[in-house]
C-alpha cells in the first residue's frame, strides 16, 4: 500500500517524543518573544537616532534567530507535522487500522490521547 509519509509513530514512539517536542517548542516560544521584543527596541532606537545599529544587541538578535530556526528544524526533522507553531500544535504519521491518520498533540495536553484522519483538521479530532 502507498503511504503519504515514510515515517509512521507507533502511539509509544510518540509519547516518549513529548518531553525532547516540549523543551523544543519552550526554547523556540522563548526565542519568539525575544526576538520580537529586541526587533521592537531596535526599531524604537532606529527611529530615534536615526543611526545604523550594530554590536551587541544585534549579535544577540541574530543568534536567537538561529537558534529559534534550529529548534523548528530540529521539530520537523523529528518527522512530525507543526500546525500550529504558537499552540504548540503537532501531528504525528501514525497508522490506525492499516491506514494513515494522524495522532494530536498540543502543548498544554499531558499525553496524546486524541487522532484524526489525515483530511481532518483538529476539528475532527477524536479520542484514542
Amino acid at each position: 500500500m502507498d503511504y503519504i509519509f515514510q515515517k509512521h509513530f507507533t502511539l509509544e514512539e510518540a509519547r516518549a517524543l513529548l518531553p525532547e517536542l516540549r523543551r523544543a517548542f519552550h526554547d523556540a516560544h522563548h526565542r519568539r518573544d525575544v526576538v520580537h521584543q529586541t526587533d521592537q527596541e531596535l526599531g524604537a532606537t532606529l527611529r530615534q537616532t536615526g543611526s545604523d545599529l550594530g554590536g551587541q544587541k544585534v549579535s544577540g538578535l541574530l543568534m536567537d534567530m538561529l537558534q529559534l530556526n534550529t529548534q523548528l528544524r530540529r521539530i520537523q526533522e523529528i518527522g512530525v507535522q507543526i500546525k500550529d507553531f504558537d499552540r504548540g500544535l503537532v501531528d504525528f504519521p501514525h497508522l490506525r487500522e492499516g491506514r494513515e491518520v494522524f495522532l494530536c498533540w498540543e502543548l498544554d495536553e499531558d499525553d496524546i490521547t486524541f487522532w484524526h484522519d489525515i483530511d481532518d483538521g483538529y476539528a475532527g479530532r477524536e479520542h484514542l
